[in-house]
């Protein structure tokens, strides 16, 4: 699942997660690869995208505890509010976001994963990571999020807008229990 998606982000933790995760009725059946989309033509999607790779890093078993604090907090990072701050104060602001669910020896190693490289235009630590994350979704013509692939393929009938009901009939059709 490819997301940048607050609504889809809610639906994985409250309907999706309890049934691929142990006693649920799809575990070991279905493995769901959350997969990051960034939206360029949001200018603070590049940053929020680099923390949430950064929290990976730092301390992966955070990553999803992350990825939903920043979707609560996803207001603080739209364009207009985020307008008349720096990248470095943006990047500051996620650390101190990332503070509430990373360990505090993990922070310093989270600040330091997006602090610029000396060369002008070298990026950060988890730039390359970026750039993966880019490359997998252009090569599979994913341009929206969220995009969900079933088996390797676009499946455009899921919505973000699907709950319970509408999951549960796609998993018994797709899925042998």
């Amino acid at each position: 699942m490819h997301i940048a998606s607050a609504k889809i982000a809610l639906v994985i933790d409250g309907v999706l997660k309890p049934l691929f995760e142990s006693g649920g009725k799809y575990e070991g059946k279905v493995k769901a690869i959350v997969r990051l989309q960034v939206q360029p033509w949001h200018a603070s999607s590049t940053l929020t995208h680099e923390s949430a790779l950064a929290v990976v890093r730092a301390s992966p078993q955070h990553f999803w505890g992350y990825s939903l604090l920043l979707f609560k907090n996803q207001g603080d990072y739209f364009d207009i509010p985020s307008s008349t701050l720096t990248p470095l104060e943006i990047r500051e602001n996620l650390a101190k976001l990332a503070a509430k669910v990373i360990p505090a020896s993990a922070v310093e190693e989270f600040r330091e994963l997006l602090k610029l490289k000396s060369t002008p235009n070298g990026g950060n630590a988890v730039t390359d990571d970026l750039k993966y994350t880019i490359k997998f979704s252009r090569q599979n013509g994913i341009h929206v999020s969220p995009t969900v692939l079933w088996d390797g393929l676009v499946a455009n009938d899921i919505s973000s807008s699907w709950g319970v009901k509408e999951w549960s009939e796609f998993l018994a059709a797709k899925v042998k229990v």
